[in-house]
C-alpha cells in the first residue's frame, strides 16, 4: 500500500501545472506536399496542405489559438483517348485550446481540443474523344478533435512537439440537392499516426 501511495504521489507531482508564462505567444503549423504516380494505371495523385498556427497563453498552463490555411488534393488518370481528373481545394480554419502539464524540466504533456473547419469545393473534369465535361460542387466541413501530445523545449525559443492519435468527429455537407452528409469518426491512440513538428516560442 505504501508503494502504491508513493507511486501515485510521484505521478501527481509529475503532472503538475506547466509554468509557461501567461502572455507567451508561439508559432507553429503544418506544411506538407506529396505526389504519387502509378505508371501501371497511368494515375497521379497530389496532396498539398499549409496551415500556419498561432497560440497565446491566457494562463500559465492554458493556451488558445487558431490555424488558418489552405489544403488541396487531386487525382488524374490518363487514357489513350483522354483523361479524368478530380480536385478538392479548401480554406482551412482550426481554432483550438491546449492545456499543459509538466513531466520534467523541459518536457510537457498536453491535451488539445480543436474545431477543424473547411470551406471549399470539389471539381471533376473529363475529356474523351475530343469532348469534355466538368462539374463543380461546393462543400463545408465541421468537426471536433481531441489530441494528446508531448512538447520538449530544446531551449527557451524552440520546441519539438508530437501528437499521438486522435479522438474526433467530422461531418461534411455537400451543396447538392438531396445529398446526405458524410460523417467520419476517429478514436484511438495509434502509434502509427504520430505527428511531429517544431514550434517557435516568443519567450518573455
Amino acid at each position: 500500500m505504501k508503494k502504491l501511495l508513493l507511486s501515485a504521489a510521484i505521478v501527481a507531482f509529475g503532472l503538475s501545472n506547466a509554468q509557461i508564462a501567461k502572455g507567451t505567444t508561439y508559432l507553429s503549423g503544418t506544411a506538407a506536399y506529396s505526389s504519387t504516380e502509378d505508371n501501371n494505371e497511368d494515375t497521379k495523385t497530389e496532396d498539398f496542405r499549409i496551415v500556419p498556427t498561432v497560440g497565446y497563453f491566457v494562463a500559465p498552463n492554458l493556451a488558445i489559438g487558431a490555424g488558418l490555411g489552405y489544403a488541396s488534393s487531386s487525382e488524374k488518370a490518363t487514357y489513350s483517348d483522354g483523361f479524368e481528373k478530380g480536385t478538392v481545394s479548401a480554406f482551412v480554419v482550426e481554432p483550438f485550446v491546449r492545456k499543459y502539464w509538466t513531466l520534467g524540466d523541459k518536457l510537457y504533456i498536453f491535451g488539445q481540443l480543436s474545431v477543424p473547419m473547411e470551406f471549399g469545393n470539389a471539381k471533376y473534369e473529363e475529356t474523351e474523344n475530343n469532348s469534355s465535361f466538368s462539374e463543380k460542387v461546393n462543400y463545408n466541413s465541421f468537426g471536433v478533435s481531441v489530441k494528446p501530445g508531448l512538447d520538449y523545449f530544446l531551449n527557451k525559443n524552440w520546441t519539438i512537439e508530437a501528437t499521438i492519435g486522435e479522438f474526433g468527429y467530422n461531418t461534411t455537407k455537400w451543396d447538392i440537392e438531396g445529398a446526405q452528409n458524410t460523417n467520419n469518426f476517429n478514436f484511438g491512440l495509434n502509434l502509427a499516426n504520430v505527428g511531429i513538428g517544431v514550434k517557435y516560442v516568443f519567450a518573455k
